[in-house]
C-alpha cells in the first residue's frame, strides 16, 4: 500500500514538475517580481506574458506530443523512450524560439528574462543531444532552468535569494530526483546532471551580461 501511494505521488510530482509547464512557471514568478516593484504593471501585460508562454512553451509542443503518441511515433507523454526524444525536443526547442522572439520584440521583457529564456532554449537543445547517447533527466533541467533564473533575477537586483527561497527550492528539487529514481526513469547521476546543465544554461548568460 505504501509502495503504491510513493509510487503515485512520484507520478504526480512529475507530472506537476513536467518540463513543459516550467516556462510557464518562471513566467508566472517573473509577474510577480514586477508586479512587487511596480505595483500599477497593467493587467495586460500579465494577460500577455502568461498566455503567450502556455501556448508557446506548453500548448503547441504538447499537441505536436500528443499527434506522435496517437501516431505512435512515442511511447507517452513523458517520451520515457530516449531514442523517441529526438524530433520532439528539436520541435519544442523551435517553439521556445518563438516564445523567446515574443518576449523581446512584443512584451519587451527585461534582459535577463530574455536571457534566462535563451538558456532554456539552449539547455533543450543540449539535452537533445546528450539523449542520443545517455538519458539525462529533462525534467531536472527544466527545474534547474527554473533555479537558474530565480538566482539570475537575485543578482540583477543586487541581492542574495533569502535561505527560505533557496531552502524551498533545492527542496523540491531533492524530491523529484527521488521520485524520477523511484520511477526508475533514471540514474542518480542523470538527475543531478539534468538539474546542473538547467542552472549552468539559464545563469551563465546573465552572469555574462552583468559582469563582463
Amino acid at each position: 500500500m505504501a509502495n503504491k501511494a510513493l509510487h503515485i505521488a512520484s507520478q504526480a510530482l512529475s507530472i506537476l514538475l513536467y518540463p513543459l509547464f516550467i516556462p510557464t512557471y518562471g513566467t508566472i514568478l517573473y509577474c510577480f517580481a514586477l508586479q512587487q516593484n511596480n505595483p500599477m504593471l497593467n493587467a495586460i501585460f500579465w494577460l500577455f506574458a502568461i498566455a503567450g508562454s502556455v501556448v508557446f512553451t506548453l500548448v503547441i509542443p504538447l499537441s505536436a506530443i500528443a499527434i506522435m503518441i496517437r501516431k505512435k511515433q512515442v511511447s507517452d507523454i513523458f517520451i520515457s523512450n530516449p531514442k523517441e526524444r529526438t524530433i520532439p525536443y528539436i520541435y519544442t526547442a523551435c517553439c521556445y524560439g518563438f516564445w523567446c522572439y515574443f518576449l523581446h520584440t512584443i512584451l519587451h521583457v527585461s534582459q535577463f528574462f530574455f536571457l534566462a529564456a535563451v538558456g532554456a532554449m539552449v539547455a533543450l537543445l543540449l539535452v537533445t543531444l546528450i539523449n542520443r547517447k545517455w538519458k539525462i533527466s529533462a525534467h531536472l533541467c527544466g527545474l534547474g532552468g527554473l533555479t537558474g533564473g530565480l538566482i539570475a533575477y537575485a543578482l540583477t537586483i543586487g541581492q542574495m535569494p533569502s535561505f527560505g527561497i533557496v531552502s524551498l527550492v533545492l527542496g523540491v528539487a531533492l524530491i523529484l530526483m527521488y521520485a524520477r529514481l523511484y520511477l526508475n526513469e533514471h540514474t542518480d547521476w542523470q538527475v543531478v546532471a539534468g538539474y546542473l546543465l538547467g542552472i549552468v544554461c539559464t545563469l551563465l548568460p546573465n552572469l555574462i551580461a552583468i559582469y563582463v
